[in-house]
């Protein structure tokens, strides 16, 4: 597959290296005293597990293989997560934490009320699936061994037995949690669908009280109970998270769209104009995000935010003059330009000011790159007899980084382009999406962001069906007056 750009990776320093060997070790200690809590707690000696320091040694250097495993990975799959030890110690948190409360549950409540799928959607929320799924199985391994060497049982007496029962229980909740709540938006959604995570632990708890002829049914409701409570503790942590580590999840971004969110409070009663458009920019980007296998939801929260910057003075945009007041028609073209792309640094300092994610901040200021506003400037040119420097009429950018970035640019230009149209047409309107990307790779707008060429063909039929859906034509309705009609003699009796 051809690129527009390759993938960027982030140079590693000497201190990149340092502070994530630092994480790790200090993490394999940790692993290391709850083991020796856990012992403690549960009233057995070290001496009862570790024989001879050849099994301590083993125990040792089974924790640090797992962790050992998950760097390997993290360096091949996804080396620039890695380079952050921050991220790191987040995937470290969220499985000691995970440990804390299947210990706590399991322990002083029921075993089979772990909430062993509480990992794997921490991780989901936090980074993405792939990480997810491998986190999980890292996790549900270092619990194997926690269960195997401390001697926590379930209906079997054979604690060994029981690790490799819950092993196998453990993975299979996650994967349920992974497949059934990826999408998932919202907070009431994930605990209707949490009943679904404790399926599997419910059946492991019936397989063996059917044939062991146990009647438990009490680890029966406990196993019910742990896909709830899975969700709920997710739920508890997730914001401390979030906000710890400077995360952004998907229930934040719906939170974000949601039209009582402050900014678009305002944008709807300042800017209506400016808001109706970013309406259909985030729908087109939507589709566009989904149909390339990038994140629906940021690209969506990124076209509503998109154009708040012009908040700082909306009647001086074309979409908000519904008096048909038109405030450039008394300024230079050089200010006018001055004001129109001033509306990318606004909307990314007036981003930043409401601690929304940078993400959204930086699509506010890279959605028009360094694109020159050719309205001005041939208006600058009629009044001007010498040359016109078309940097006075330039955004200045920068330009996109990412994909979505590179999305809302094209689904903006093409609706407001588009919106402009007599005839709009299907063809009128590839036509119009096409020049429009054109022009901008011309201009090298795509060359900072990591979008394939493509992508770029699915992304501009993707825009065409979306505007020719909004932009749809219409029968035209017959010139007949009401006046013209006896509606209330219809039907009467002769």
């Amino acid at each position: 597959m051809e690129k527009v750009t390759s993938k960027k990776l982030l140079p590693w320093t000497k201190n990149d290296y340092i502070l994530n060997i630092f994480v790790y070790a200090i993490n394999v200690i940790i692993f290391m005293l709850f083991y020796v809590a856990t012992m403690s707690i549960t009233n057995r000696e070290v001496s009862e597990v570790f024989s001879d320091a050849a099994q301590f040694i083993n125990f040792v250097v089974l924790i640090v293989f797992i962790f050992a495993v998950m760097a390997v990975y993290f360096a091949f799959e996804d080396r620039n997560f890695l380079k952050s030890a921050v991220n790191s110690e987040m995937i470290f948190l969220i499985m000691e934490l995970s440990y804390i409360v299947c210990f706590a549950s399991g322990f002083y409540v029921n075993y089979y009320l772990r909430p062993l799928a509480l990992v794997a959607l921490l991780t989901l929320f936090l980074t993405n699936t792939r990480t997810a799924v491998f986190v999980d199985v890292l996790f549900c391994m270092v619990l194997f061994l926690f269960d195997a060497f401390s001697g926590m049982k379930g209906m079997f007496e054979n604690n060994i037995i029981s690790a490799a029962y819950f092993l196998v229980t453990g993975l299979t909740s996650s994967a349920v949690a992974i497949y059934f709540t990826k999408n998932v938006y919202s907070r009431i959604k994930l605990l209707a669908l949490s009943f679904l995570i404790s399926v599997p632990t419910v059946i492991c708890v019936a397989i063996p009280t059917v044939s062991l002829g146990s009647n438990d049914w009490r680890a029966l409701l406990c196993a019910v109970a742990s896909g709830p409570l899975s969700a709920s503790v997710c739920m508890i942590l997730l914001p401390v998270l979030e906000s710890f580590f400077k995360k952004v999840t998907c229930f934040k971004y719906a939170e974000l769209t949601d039209h009582k969110a402050k900014l678009i409070k305002r944008l709807i009663e300042q800017a209506p104009g400016t808001f109706n458009h970013s309406m259909v920019v985030s729908n087109i980007a939507e589709a566009c995000a989904t149909a390339i296998g990038v994140d629906p939801l940021l690209a969506r929260t990124c076209a509503y935010y998109h154009d708040v910057g012009k908040l700082r003075r909306p009647e001086m945009f074309k979409e908000n003059q519904t008096d048909g007041v038109n405030p450039h028609n008394d300024l230079t073209p050089e200010l006018s330009a001055n004001i129109i792309r001033s509306h990318t640094q606004d909307g990314y300092a007036l981003v930043m000011k409401n601690r929304l994610p940078k993400a959204v901040a930086d699509v506010c200021l890279e959605h028009h790159g360094t694109m020159p506003i050719l309205y001005f400037y041939d208006k600058a040119k009629k009044f001007t007899d010498g040359d016109v420097d078309i940097l006075q009429f330039c955004y200045q950018g920068p330009k996109p980084k990412t994909t979505i970035a590179a999305i809302i640019m094209i689904a903006d230009a093409s609706e407001a382009a588009t919106r402009a149209l007599k005839d709009r047409s299907r063809e009128n309107v590839l036509e119009v999406v096409r020049k429009i990307v054109n022009e901008r790779m011309k201009l090298g707008q795509f060359e900072d962001c990591e979008i394939t060429l493509k992508e770029i063909n699915v992304i501009i039929n993707t825009v065409v069906n979306s505007l020719t859906g909004v932009y749809h034509s219409r029968i035209e309705y017959p010139k007949v007056s009401l006046d013209e009609i006896d509606i209330t003699s219809s039907g009467e009796e002769e």
